[in-house]
């Protein structure tokens, strides 16, 4: 075992997680991964796989930002009263 994996299992006291069960959680993120679900039969390194769940879920959050936008543009340009417009108030959680 290296040192630095040492290190943080003595560090974590209680709340140690084993190298199996960061393996097993490596691949479910693999799995949910768009990106990474179309090379399932590469062998992906892990590093790659949590830098690939981070740009996904970045650009999860810039599409959440780009339909929010469209929507308040939506929400301004129909009458406060209509049927479309409530709609669109409980998408925007207004």
């Amino acid at each position: 075992m290296s040192s630095r994996r040492s290190s943080r299992s003595r560090q974590s006291g209680s709340s140690r997680i084993s190298d199996d069960q960061i393996s097993d959680l490596v691949t479910k993120l693999q799995h949910l991964i768009p990106e990474l679900r179309r090379r399932r039969s590469d062998k992906v390194s892990a590093s790659k796989v949590l830098q690939e769940t981070c740009n996904y879920i970045r650009n999860l959050h810039r599409e959440v930002d780009d339909l929010s936008d469209r929507l308040s543009e939506l929400l301004a340009s129909t009458d406060d009263n209509s049927a479309e417009a409530a709609i669109i108030r409980s998408l925007l959680n207004y």
